[in-house]
This record gives structure tokens, C-alpha cells and sequence, in this order.
């Protein structure tokens, strides 16, 4: 039970009185204060205010707009103080509570269809939402508004409940997605959903324990043997476009970074520290300013290049390249994977979809696989902690499972200290 009085607190004949909040919470008492913009005089608040029967006219009209002011700022601050957890509350929070009351937002209509929440969430958070965030909301949207057509029937932030998970599947599965981008796309739904609720939309009860499970995918990455054999590929067998490739391939594998980090590595980046050639650079992802020692195998790059990375190349021409430089240097082993191939039956925009199988180890080649290769490959020589550090992986946990290590995996390893 939280409870609210106003006190003055100045040495002045004039000033804006104090609000005092009063809460229990966890059998500990609090007290929090904030100046509200209400000025009085101290003659008011000593000889006018607290008294019950006034003859003055003057006097009560004073403090008959006085307390009802007083009134109806308690009444503002209790109402949200038991909306919100008592366990964020705090001097802060009184002070943007008070403010609230002088400067109240203008409240915002929010959509409550699904696909039009979309262009609000993307608008209302545009100053914290990151380019491949934005990228992925509006592929899901593009889906939604086919899956609405196919349906025919608006999708409802309040209906998405174990139903409209069920048809989720369904349409996905017929419109032949992997269990992993079901997945992964009703994830970001039930966070979108979370969001609506958050700025006072109704949500279904069920939302919060809506799942579906992801599909175990093999860790696809270059073995020491692979990467020296495709480092080691005959000069006259490579375009300069491919040895191009070739190269941003070695770096990839041993820096262990996203293709959009990796690709704007330039020599200016570069840094030497006791002997030592660093690269410096913000991840685009995440936002986190790194610094990376360069790998011999990345040095021998730079050198035959005159100390600058490989010339920069588009995402897709990146990836065509280096599956080509892998076909050139026999990494055909065949192992199960998925990639993606066309499907004839689909619309002409949507027919490229995952086809999982076995394939000749060079065409399941990604960008990707530079990052992996470094995590797996250094796993076990270089503590744990270091690779989080390259790799900008959150846990420990998310890590081993990014390289395909499991509890068994783990044990059998510990093994070997004993």
C-alpha cells in the first residue's frame, strides 16, 4: 500500500512544494521525493491549508484550487504506482511520474492487426531498430500479408493463440519453409506480440507459451586440412575474382567474423603493438567496438597483396565465389546439409527454398562458414572465453551451441583430465 503527502521544504516565502511517496515492499520501507511545479506561499501552507473552517474568501477559494490540484496529482501517481512493480520505482521514476503529469505523451492509436502493428513497430522504434532487424520485419510482413490472402482473414494481435500457431505451421509447411525458419519467424511474432502488449494492447493468454521446436542443422565448417588446400589452390585455376574470394575466405576463417564485418576490413584498420598487427573495428551487428590480432594465414593475405585486405564484393557474388574455390580445390565430401535450390511449382518471386540432404561439401558453402570455422577449428587451443570475445557470442552455452558441441560432447572432452 503506497500512500502520498506534500511538504515545504524551502526557507523562501515562496516555492513549489514537494511530493513525498511512501511504499512497503519485501518488508522494507521507502521513501522517495520529487518537487512538483506547484508554487505556494509558506504563510499559505502554515496559516491556510490544513485548516478546516475558513472566513476568508480569498483564502478558501486558494485552498480549494490548491488541494485540488494536490488531488488529482496523488491520484495520477498512486494509479500508475499499482500498475507498476515496486521494484522499479525509484527517485527517477517519481520524477518522470510527476513529469508525465505536466507534460502528458499524447497517446497514440495502435494498431491491433498484426501486419499493420508491423509499420508501427518499424516507426515508433526507428531510432533503436538496427538495418537487418528492419530487413528481417518486413520479409515477415511480405509472408503475413500472403498468409492473410491465403486465409482470408486479417490476422489479430489478440488471436495469436495455439490455433493461429497450428494454421502458422500449416501454411508454412505448403508454402515448403524449413522447420527452422517456422521456427525462428513465430519467435519474432511472439516478440512483436510481446511489444503491442507492452504499449497496452490486449494479448492472447496462451501467447507466452506458444512454441515450436527448431530442426537440428549439421555445423557446416572448413577443417586446417581444407583451408590449406583451398589456400594452396594453383594460381592459373583461379580468375582474380575467385582468388579474390579465396582470399576473403582465409581471412573470414581466421578472424571468425560476419561477412558484414569482415568485407569493410581495409589497411587503415590495421594497428602494430609490440610486434603485433591488430585490426580495429565496430561490429555492425552488435554495435561493440573490437580489436582482433591478425593470424599469420591473414598476414600472408596482406602480404602478397602489399598490406591491403581483398578488393570488397556483394554479399551474393561473395557467396557464389567461394563455393566455386571450394569445388576447385575438391572439398567434395559428401555430408548431410541444407541449401537452397528452386522450386518450379512456386510462385516465380518466392521459388527458391532449403532442400535438406546429402551434397558435395562445396555446395553447402556460406559466408557463414568463415565464422564457424574459426569457432570450431580454435575450440579447445584457445580458452573459451577469448573465442566469445572474436565470435561476440552472449554465453558460453549460445557458443557451444553455434559449434555443434553437446553435453556428451562435452564430457567425453573432460575425459581426457582425468
Amino acid at each position: 500500500m503506497a500512500s502520498v503527502n506534500f511538504l515545504y521544504r524551502s526557507t523562501r516565502n515562496k516555492s513549489n512544494l514537494t511530493l513525498r511517496l511512501l511504499f512497503r515492499f519485501e518488508e522494507q520501507d521507502y521513501v522517495y521525493g520529487a518537487k512538483t511545479k506547484l508554487q505556494v506561499t509558506s504563510n499559505y501552507w502554515e496559516n491556510v491549508h490544513f485548516k478546516k473552517h475558513i472566513k476568508d474568501v480569498d483564502d478558501s477559494n486558494t485552498q480549494l484550487e490548491v488541494k485540488t490540484e494536490l488531488n488529482k496529482i496523488s491520484s495520477q501517481i498512486l494509479d500508475t504506482f499499482n500498475k507498476t512493480n515496486p521494484s522499479q520505482v525509484n527517485k527517477g521514476w517519481l520524477e518522470n511520474q510527476i513529469n508525465e503529469y505536466y507534460n502528458p505523451r499524447v497517446k497514440i492509436k495502435i494498431p491491433m492487426e498484426l501486419v499493420k502493428f508491423l509499420d508501427f513497430y518499424k516507426d515508433y522504434r526507428a531510432n533503436e531498430l538496427k538495418e537487418r532487424t528492419v530487413k528481417n520485419l518486413k520479409v515477415i510482413q511480405n509472408k503475413l500479408k500472403r498468409f492473410e490472402i491465403y486465409r482470408d482473414k486479417v490476422i489479430l494481435i489478440k488471436d495469436i493463440n495455439d490455433q493461429f500457431k497450428n494454421e502458422f505451421v500449416n501454411y508454412y509447411r505448403l508454402e515448403k519453409y524449413s522447420q527452422n525458419t517456422i521456427q525462428r519467424e513465430f519467435s519474432y511474432i511472439k516478440t512483436y506480440c510481446r511489444y503491442a502488449r507492452y504499449l497496452g494492447l490486449e494479448t492472447h493468454h496462451q501467447l507466452d507459451f506458444l512454441t515450436i521446436k527448431a530442426e537440428k542443422v549439421e555445423k557446416i565448417y572448413l577443417t586446417y586440412n581444407e583451408l590449406d588446400t583451398i589456400q594452396n589452390i594453383a594460381k592459373h585455376k583461379l580468375t582474380e575474382s575467385l582468388e579474390n574470394a579465396r582470399d576473403w575466405l582465409i581471412t573470414s576463417c581466421f578472424t571468425g567474423q560476419r561477412i558484414s564485418d569482415f568485407m569493410k576490413f581495409n589497411s587503415k584498420q590495421i594497428r602494430i603493438e609490440n610486434d603485433k598487427h591488430l585490426v580495429e573495428f565496430t561490429q555492425t551487428k552488435t554495435g561493440k567496438n573490437m580489436t582482433i590480432p591478425l593470424h599469420p594465414k591473414v598476414l600472408e593475405v596482406l602480404s602478397k597483396r602489399d598490406g591491403e585486405f581483398p578488393r570488397p564484393i556483394s554479399d551474393q557474388k561473395y557467396n557464389d565465389y567461394i563455393k566455386q574455390v571450394c569445388k576447385i580445390a575438391e572439398i567434395n565430401e559428401r555430408i548431410a546439409g541444407s541449401k537452397k535450390v528452386k522450386d518450379e511449382d512456386l510462385n516465380s518471386k518466392y521459388q527458391y527454398r532449403k532442400e535438406t540432404g546429402k551434397f558435395e561439401k562445396w555446395e553447402l558453402i556460406t559466408s557463414h562458414v568463415g565464422r564457424r570455422s574459426f569457432a570450431t577449428n580454435f575450440y579447445g587451443t584457445i580458452p573459451t572465453s577469448y573465442l566469445i570475445y572474436v565470435t561476440g557470442h552472449s554465453t558460453e552455452r549460445m557458443f557451444l551451441n553455434y559449434i555443434g558441441k553437446s553435453n556428451k560432447d562435452l564430457a567425453m572432452e573432460l575425459t581426457n583430465y582425468f
